[in-house]
């Protein structure tokens, strides 16, 4: 299916030299005289590598049909994420690569959505948070908040989070998996 460049929308997946992309961030551009541009950063679904290409506003563009699929993350081990299609118990593999540092806060059994294309998984659509419970923590110096009042924490995927000094072990927190942020206590 073609669409206009102008239409272009972050997350959408796209042919471009070959190859399927998808859309990190799509800005319309018109400059002062001369035709309009949507300057976009697409991502290489294959190779993981972002780069940054202008279309012209009108120019066709060839968006790939994708389903988003509920699956559960399996495991994971060197090279590849396995996930199950709950309703056909099929498993799929997707590459690391394809899915970025996100992989770092799944635990086995958590639920998510698979982009697909032809029958193949393309990538995942990050969850906005994560509930992982605390297994470690520093202790908090009293008086210290001069820098803002934070610490570290491990969580029980082994991902360290800064977390308020409030945050304790044995505790669910909230984090956003994209930027590795606390976000709340469950």
């Amino acid at each position: 299916m073609k669409t206009n460049a102008g239409n272009l929308k972050k997350g959408e997946f796209v042919y471009h030299m070959g190859e399927i992309w998808q859309v990190q961030k799509a800005d319309f551009y018109s400059p002062g005289k001369g035709s309009a541009l949507m300057k976009a950063r697409i991502k290489n679904i294959l190779s993981g590598k972002n780069i940054e290409y202008a279309y012209k506003s009108n120019e066709q563009v060839e968006v790939v049909d994708v389903e988003s699929i509920e699956m559960q993350y399996l495991y994971k081990d060197s090279e590849n994420l396995f996930y199950m299609d709950e309703r056909t118990y099929n498993q799929y593999s997707l590459p690391i690569s394809a899915v970025g540092d996100v992989h770092r806060f799944f635990k086995e059994g958590d639920k998510m959505y698979v982009y697909m294309h032809d029958d193949k998984p393309l990538t995942i659509r990050p969850p906005m948070s994560v509930k992982l419970k605390v297994i470690e923590a520093e202790d908090a110096d009293k008086g210290n908040t001069v820098t803002g009042a934070k610490k570290s924490v491990t969580v029980e995927t082994g991902v360290t989070v800064l977390v308020p000094l409030f945050v304790k072990v044995g505790e669910t927190i909230s984090i956003n998996p994209e930027t590795g942020e606390y976000t709340g206590r469950v």
